[in-house]
């Protein structure tokens, strides 16, 4: 990852969420879109305390899965592996001792929470789905938008894990791909907080990898090219509290660890498009019981 004296465009999110020429031309150039003020700051601070509230009341005592995008070895974890249609906790990999034993208070452990929030939580589900959000999406093109994934995403002072570049379609993958990231930053994103980093114009290049669910049951990734992708030209996107993040799924994108004696929580929506095919070997599935739903 290399600083770039690049400042990417960023517009004053619109009233009623429908994106104008601008904004769709910068969002199809780039690959993604800063809009400031999206959510108005009392609703970031009441989705953090509701959020709080239910990590107080979690017996989380039983729980020991680390998540890391530099191991992935939650992907052999069957905690996480059926976590498509629930609310599950996830640790950071600093909050445990050598004895396995959490090493600081468990607000302050996790790494998020996913991935069924918006569809199983009344206060995550109000959050994710308003007129604003469903005008966005709608200038988008999406045929049929459906809310795939919500991610809580704490971000810790002191041990919030890097997040390796890449792409969401790689995880969360349609045929033909129409995988849309919201992302919303609940707190202020610094570089000394490790704010997002994207590579303008990415998105054009073709997925290196998917991740699914192999043929002996195991999740891992089907590897199309084995090169990493390049960090190199990607540009910091710091956000304010409040500012919504529109990526597009097959954006390269990344973070850096959060050494800083600041959190950086934000919450991320996935959407799909409901007339495109959503493969039976995706990772992330549902049960019967829980279909998808739109705004």
């Amino acid at each position: 990852m290399s600083s770039s004296e690049i400042e990417p465009d960023r517009f004053a999110a619109p009233r009623d969420g429908r994106l104008t020429a601008a904004m769709r031309d910068a969002y199809e150039h780039d690959g993604f879109l800063i809009l400031e003020d999206f959510v108005a700051p009392a609703a970031c601070a009441t989705l953090i305390a509701h959020t709080r509230r239910l990590v107080e009341a979690a017996d989380l005592s039983q729980v020991a899965t680390i998540f890391s995008t530099t191991t992935v070895e939650h992907a052999a974890d069957e905690y996480f592996a059926t976590s498509g249609d629930k609310v599950r906790f996830f640790f950071e990999a600093g909050a445990f001792d050598a004895d396995g034993r959490l090493n600081r208070p468990k607000e302050l452990a996790l790494n998020k929470i996913g991935h069924a929030m918006h569809d199983l939580d009344p206060a995550f589900d109000a959050f994710s789905r308003t007129p604003k959000l469903a005008a966005l999406v709608g200038t988008l093109g999406i045929a049929r938008p459906l809310l795939l994934q919500s991610m809580y995403i704490f971000k810790p002072q002191g041990i919030g894990g890097e997040v390796v570049c890449h792409t969401d379609s790689t995880y969360l993958y349609t045929e033909p791909m129409s995988c849309v990231g919201l992302w919303f930053a609940l707190e202020d994103a610094t570089l000394e907080n490790g704010c997002m980093w994207a590579l303008p114009g990415g998105h054009r290049a073709p997925l290196k990898s998917r991740f699914r669910r192999q043929a002996d049951g195991s999740l891992g990734y089907d590897v199309y090219d084995p090169a990493p992708i390049a960090a190199d030209g990607a540009v910091p996107l710091e956000a304010r509290r409040g500012t919504l993040i529109l990526l597009h799924g097959q954006l390269p994108h990344l973070s850096g660890p959060n050494r800083s004696a600041k959190s950086r929580h934000a919450y991320t929506l996935h959407v799909i498009d409901g007339a495109c095919r959503y493969l039976p070997d995706n990772w992330l599935q549902r049960a019967p019981s829980l279909p998808l739903r739109g705004f």
